[in-house]
């Protein structure tokens, strides 16, 4: 049985391998990472600014009204993170291939990077929707020097 599709789901960025080893190789915005989850959460952006939209689950919109910073603060990570159905909590490993970051590379904005991927991975999962190999990409950003840093603009991890 396929789900039904949120009215919103033909508007957003499409999700593909190449655009979700990009994120876990930390090679675009936290900015951009967040504004891929919102979109999905049903927020809306209007001037800059993404607000809880119509779309958007009840429990978000009340513990978020603006769209939440899910790599720098850890109380909207921990939401995204119980937010990911159980059967689907190993998609990293399953559809990525993806073993963890190492030792000298576990900084908070990479392992939230890594649960934002599974969380769109699920995300892909529960509309059933394939996974494309390809598709657009962020804007391409050096790896950090300082990966605790992040990018120029990424906002502190709390």
């Amino acid at each position: 049985m396929v789900t039904m599709l949120p009215t919103h789901v033909k508007d957003l960025w499409p999700i593909s391998r190449a655009l979700l080893m990009q994120i876990l190789e930390d090679r675009c915005s936290d900015r951009f990472v967040c504004e891929r989850i919102w979109e999905r959460l049903g927020y809306v952006e209007a001037d800059g600014t993404w607000s809880a939209g119509p779309e958007t689950p009840l429990d978000w919109k009340e513990a978020f009204p603006e769209g939440p910073q899910l790599i720098a603060e850890r109380p909207a990570s921990v939401r995204l993170t119980r937010s990911i159905p159980k059967q689907h909590k190993q998609l990293l490993k399953q559809q990525l291939q993806f073993q963890g970051y190492r030792i000298g590379e576990l900084y908070p904005r990479r392992t939230r990077r890594a649960t934002a991927v599974n969380w769109l991975l699920a995300w892909l999962a529960q509309l059933e929707m394939p996974l494309a190999e390809q598709g657009p990409m962020a804007p391409e950003c050096p790896v950090p020097m300082d990966p605790v840093a992040g990018h120029p603009g990424d906002l502190p991890v709390a």
